[in-house]
């Protein structure tokens, strides 16, 4: 299985960028990584992107990349047995919600059970 970990850019190079990942719940920060780049256009300092195995596949927003690094602090939390409700605060207390395609599908289904 291939894990995307989000990264800030630092400093913006030709082909690639040296990039970090947020500190970890220990405060440690981590070093910086040169990131292949040459699948995105216009990478700035600053930005966030989404990375596998050392290459950029995505840019992404920052609340995109917060909440990626909480599900995968989630992931450390629950291996260890630890509780992950405070990490997806956006989804406690909601119901889920079908995407239109299929709320429609659904809806064709309950009227004609056929």
């Amino acid at each position: 299985m291939c894990v995307g970990i989000p990264m800030q850019v630092i400093e913006v190079r030709p082909l690639s960028a040296l990039c970090r990942r947020r500190a970890g719940a220990d405060g440690v920060v981590p070093p910086l990584e040169e990131i292949d780049t040459r699948l995105l256009a216009g990478v700035a300092e600053g930005d966030w992107l989404l990375t596998f195995l050392g290459a950029a596949r995505s840019p992404l927003t920052a609340t995109e990349a917060a909440q990626i690094d909480d599900a995968l602090s989630a992931l450390e939390l629950v291996m260890s047995g630890g509780s992950v409700d405070h990490l997806f605060a956006d989804l406690i207390d909601r119901e889920p919600e079908l995407p239109d395609h299929l709320r429609c599908s659904v809806s064709s289904m309950v009227k004609d059970p056929a």
